[in-house]
C-alpha cells in the first residue's frame, strides 16, 4: 500500500469546536465546526441538484452588516460522527443534516491551513 497525503494518521473530534486531523505526510489539519458545515460535500450543500448552495457563514458575516435585533442563532455542532469505510467521515448536525459524506481526500483539499491556502491547486 503507498502513502498518500489523503491518509490520516490521528483524528481528534470535538463535537462542539470541530475536528484535528494528524495526516501520515506529517501535515496537521485543523476544522472549526462552522467550517466543515460550510463544506459540506453533499449534493444538496453544492448545489448539485440544480438548487442554490448554501451559503458559506464566513462570506455572510463580510458582507452584510451587523443586526443589532438578531435572533438567537443556535451554534453549529456536530451531534454525531463516525468513519465510512477507511476513506470518510459522516457528520450528523445539529439541524438534523447528516447526509454529507467527507471523504479525507475532501478534508484535505479543503485545510484551511495558510500553507495549503497558500500551495497553488492540485490537477
Amino acid at each position: 500500500m503507498t502513502l498518500t497525503h489523503t491518509d490520516p494518521e490521528h483524528i481528534a473530534v470535538s463535537k462542539s469546536k470541530g475536528i484535528e486531523i494528524d495526516w501520515k505526510d506529517g501535515h496537521h489539519s485543523s476544522y472549526g465546526v462552522d467550517y466543515l458545515r460550510d463544506w459540506c460535500p453533499c449534493a444538496t450543500c453544492t448545489g448539485a441538484h440544480g438548487t442554490e448552495p448554501r451559503p458559506k457563514t464566513a462570506a455572510t458575516k463580510t458582507s452584510e452588516p451587523a443586526n443589532p435585533f438578531q435572533m438567537f442563532k443556535s451554534r453549529e455542532r456536530m451531534v454525531t460522527i463516525e468513519t465510512v469505510g477507511n476513506y470518510a467521515l459522516r457528520i450528523v448536525w445539529v439541524d438534523g443534516h447528516g447526509s454529507g459524506i467527507y471523504s479525507f481526500g475532501h478534508l484535505r483539499s479543503i485545510c484551511p491551513c495558510a500553507a495549503c491556502a497558500a500551495a497553488p491547486a492540485q490537477a
